[in-house]
């Protein structure tokens, strides 16, 4: 591919309320957009996601910023893949996840096509999944889920606790799918054993990312499917969870597995064996999250992903048109490339900082 030019736009999008982790707030989000133009002037984007510090992965915007400007921008140019100059770089999977974006929505808009025709997607609306947090009444939040029009939802359990709350939940309605996320909390198969008749979706990264040994001894020992979210960052991975029987489910974030690349070779992977998918969010401005419904139109994302519209974190997203759910499902974009258009006038208001390459 022949470039003229590459941009970096570091911004600060305000949430419509905090954003709370394990590690406290977010008031705002910071993220990278990138914007590669061909010889041509078509424009290609794509979301560098990491989290301004690193309570999720060893990345920060400020990471990210250097190593795509020091590293990876000045050298993209006049190739036909970016697979090869990322395998040697080690590490730093959102930086690189986000200039291959770009590249792919650039690849496609030259063909004239959508992203999600690109890759072999081949649904127009996928499913989008809700939140139960358990701070109101359990039946009341299930309630709003379902009349929302979500496919399942994501209980946000307390340690200790998981059998009473979800027990709760099962009263409300005995067939809802209901999934929790261990968020890597756990340390012991104990706390899980108990759950097999609550006829859970999954149980998703109850251990540390990289412990395929403790999800494996949990998931021969329970018939609920075990996924797998943080401890998948690349195909390797993949490859050998998949080999040790670590799990069931896998979910997929681009931006986690470093890139386009990886995400379609772990599909791969999956369809060849029978692996369900979905696809996770990384609280993303509307370009992250119109790569992500590209990449949940493939064959293999079968459950309900961590999508939503544009209005959900942010009071003003960063498109022309924002994305919109409708009654649980999220229509997968048509037009040209990644389908949506920034508005750079949005961009440059929220704008902290610029970098431009020329080639």
């Amino acid at each position: 591919m022949n470039l003229s030019e590459a941009n970096l736009y570091h911004i600060d999008v305000p949430m419509k309320q905090p954003f709370t982790t394990a590690h406290g707030k977010l008031e705002s989000r910071e993220v990278i957009i990138v914007e590669l133009t061909d010889e041509s002037g078509r424009k290609g984007y794509g979301e560098i996601s990491a989290f301004s510090s690193p309570f999720y992965t060893g990345e920060t915007v400020k990471t990210a910023w250097h190593i795509s400007q020091t590293y990876l921008l000045p050298y993209i140019n006049r190739r036909n893949s970016l697979s090869p100059l990322f395998d040697t770089i080690q590490g730093h999977p959102m930086a690189k996840a986000g200039i291959e974006q770009a590249w792919y929505d650039l690849l496609a808009k030259q063909n004239n096509v959508s992203l999600s025709e690109f890759i072999g997607g081949d649904r127009q609306k996928v499913a989008a999944g809700g939140v139960i947090s358990l701070s109101g009444d359990p039946s009341e939040e299930l309630d709003k889920v379902k009349d929302a029009g979500f496919q399942r939802a994501k209980v946000k359990v307390e340690k200790g606790r998981e059998r009473e709350q979800l027990a709760l939940l099962r009263e409300n309605d005995k067939d809802f799918p209901l999934m929790i996320d261990g968020n890597g909390a756990y340390d012991s198969i104990d706390s899980f054993l108990n759950l097999d008749d609550l006829n859970l979706l999954m149980i998703e990264q109850p251990f540390r990312p990289g412990d395929f040994y403790l999800h494996r001894m949990l998931q021969e020992k329970m018939q609920t499917p075990i996924c797998l979210d943080e401890s998948i960052r690349s195909y390797a991975d993949a490859e050998q969870a998949y080999a040790l029987a670590a799990a069931q489910i896998f979910n997929i974030k681009i931006s986690r597995v470093g890139g386009w690349s990886e995400a379609l070779s772990i599909h791969e992977l999956a369809m060849e064996n029978d692996i369900p998918l979905w696809c996770g969010g990384m609280v993303e401005t509307g370009i992250g999250k119109a790569h992500s419904l590209a990449l949940a139109s493939l064959p293999g994302f079968t459950l309900p992903g961590d999508l939503s519209g544009s209005d959900r974190y942010f009071e003003q997203d960063i498109l022309k048109t924002p994305i919109r759910m409708d009654h649980g499902y999220i229509d997968v974009p048509q037009g040209i490339g990644i389908g949506v258009e920034p508005d750079m006038e949005v961009i440059s208001r929220m704008e902290l900082d610029r970098y431009t390459f020329t080639y």
